[in-house]
């Protein structure tokens, strides 16, 4: 960290949180409104769920050039530049998505501009922010995601009944419109940094150094894992909250409002797992920092679904301590490649783990859907049976996480990581 920088820390970071927040609003959107859209667009579970899958397959590609782009451009050119575009295409999506076409296909060209919003935003802190505090820093930056998710939802559920669902659309796609304001003028001081290579070390291809580094390559597919489990869990998690609603007698509408609303209560305690697992990694070690919070909220995975039928009230604070532990290694991860890779090739690093991280990520909601559909085909008789099975299928990917984890701990190369606390 330059030492010119300390005394306006905090406040670039809190700027760059609040634009993070922004750009999150329309990611929470389409899984707030599902349940009534669902029957409106006459949809099946599976397909409610790959019009979100969509969104993450854009996502996906978006990350994987764009890691490119900072590496060759600079991050905060690409931040900018990729800002602005997603605020166009999120109310686009907004204003004319119809049905299952329309809106995959508008969708995934949201998730296509948002990911500049991610690993730039990244990049950016780890050139700011020095090793003994860039994870809790990284911490701040993924909650202020979570902040966003929540606003969203709480929108969503307050404004749909008012003005339907397009309506709340429309007030959620002006978030990333807000975001690439606020960005303009976190940035605006900010340099744009070019890693270059040493005149005797030129710069190789990116791709096969990071494939080549065995430990960014175990935090990566330890990361994937978590993906699987995050995305699917935030793709659902209203949907469900919505259907023990229903189960419990409420309206369609009724019942929406509730999900959407009750959801932004598990990303209020989500945003606390971000920052927690990012102040626990600085001082106890990464991997056991993630050790911790991925077998804990995957043991969850295998119980949520089944417990359907609970009372609301206390599904909700079983699904916030399952939110608060899901995210709580996010940062982590991030935090990790930055201390394994050399900065001249961070991007692309983040680049690798967003390909196969978001790809399983996006094959996730799509895959929890159609285990709604083929339960609900062969069992229409019990919403409990379809629902925990559901929630099962991102346990049984979450579990290979913590493995790579395991064997990440035991190599030499774990004690670069938060100053040797592995």
């Amino acid at each position: 960290m330059n030492a010119t920088h300390r005394g306006k820390d905090l406040p670039w970071l809190l700027w760059l949180c609040a634009s993070r927040a922004g750009f999150a609003l329309i990611f929470t959107a389409y899984a707030a409104v599902m349940p009534l859209v669902v029957p409106e667009w006459g949809l099946s579970a599976s397909q409610a769920g790959l019009i979100q899958s969509c969104w993450h397959f854009g996502y996906l590609f978006s990350l994987f050039t764009i890691g490119f782009l900072a590496d060759r451009y600079g991050a905060r050119r690409v931040f900018l530049a990729s800002s602005i575009a997603a605020s166009i295409t999120a109310m686009v999506f907004a204003l004319v998505a119809h049905d299952f076409r329309s809106a995959a296909l508008l969708y995934g060209l949201t998730g296509l501009f948002s990911g500049g919003s991610y690993t730039p935003g990244l990049t950016l802190i780890s050139e700011r922010f020095q090793a003994g505090s860039r994870g809790r820093s990284m911490g701040f930056y993924l909650a202020a995601a979570s902040a966003g998710y929540a606003i969203s939802l709480l929108l969503t559920g307050a404004v749909a009944p008012l003005i339907g669902w397009r309506g709340a659309l429309i007030v959620n796609a002006g978030g990333p419109v807000l975001g690439a304001l606020l960005a303009v003028y976190a940035l605006r001081h900010t340099p744009n940094i070019i890693h270059t290579a040493p005149a005797e070390q030129p710069r190789a291809n990116p791709i096969p150094v990071v494939l080549k580094n065995r430990p960014a390559m175990l935090v990566t597919w330890a990361y994937s894992f978590h993906s699987w489990e995050l995305l699917g869990l935030k793709a659902w998690l209203p949907a469900f909250l919505a259907a023990s609603a229903a189960l419990a007698g409420s309206t369609l509408l009724q019942a929406a409002s509730l999900g959407a609303g009750l959801t932004a209560i598990t990303y209020v305690t989500s945003m606390g797992g971000s920052i927690a697992g990012g102040w626990l990694s600085d001082r106890y070690g990464r991997t056991a920092t993630i050790l911790l919070m991925s077998v804990s909220s995957m043991s969850l995975c295998f119980a949520l679904g089944w417990l359907v039928q609970l009372p609301l009230w206390l599904l909700v604070i079983i699904a916030s301590i399952h939110s608060f532990l899901a995210i709580g290694d996010s940062s982590v991860y991030s935090t990790a490649v930055t201390e394994l890779v050399p900065p001249r090739y961070l991007g692309a690093a983040y680049s690798v783990r967003s390909v196969i991280g978001f790809g399983a990520g996006a094959i996730s909601p799509w895959v929890f859907g159609a285990v709604l559909d083929a339960t609900r085909a062969l069992r229409p008789d019990t919403e409990v049976l379809a629902w925990g099975l559901a929630w099962c299928s991102l346990g049984v990917a979450a579990l290979f996480g913590p493995l790579a984890t395991l064997k990440l701990r035991g190599m030499p190369e774990s004690r670069q990581l938060a100053n040797g606390k592995r």
